[in-house]
């Protein structure tokens, strides 16, 4: 399930520069992502953790990262509780463990529908798999 931000974030304004292909695809890709109802901009890590802490397994957010070198993290609540796992952007793409795509909200679909079958370990989770 996903946890709804209660209204869209404004466009982030911390990010480094980027080259002119890579902006496009940040700013198509943020468009997309401002548009869904689980994005919830600059939340903090403890703020992420607490809101996915009163909510059922699997649900998630997107966040904008602390991380100086990541832009989003999604934050899920897994079994042992919440998770935030760094989204790293890359030569114009959205990257997660193996996954990759040039939309975040792409990567997270076949993220999802790539777990069902094949769950992801993370160091990050403590050995518990992603699905």
């Amino acid at each position: 399930s996903v946890l709804r931000s209660p209204a869209p974030p404004s466009l982030p304004d911390r990010f480094r520069m980027f080259r002119s292909c890579e902006w496009e695809v940040l700013e198509r890709s943020l468009s997309i992502l401002q548009a869904s109802d689980f994005y919830w901009g600059p939340l903090s890590v403890g703020e992420a953790h607490a809101k996915l802490q009163r909510e059922p397994v699997g649900t998630y957010l997107v966040r904008d990262s602390s991380q100086g070198n990541c832009l989003f993290s999604l934050s899920v609540r897994m079994p042992t509780g919440p998770v935030s796992l760094r989204i790293s952007f890359q030569e114009g793409y959205f990257r997660l463990k193996n996954w990759f795509s040039d939309c975040v909200v792409r990567l997270l679909e076949l993220v999802v529908a790539g777990t069902r079958n094949n769950p992801l370990h993370f160091d990050e989770m403590g050995g518990t798999p992603l699905v």
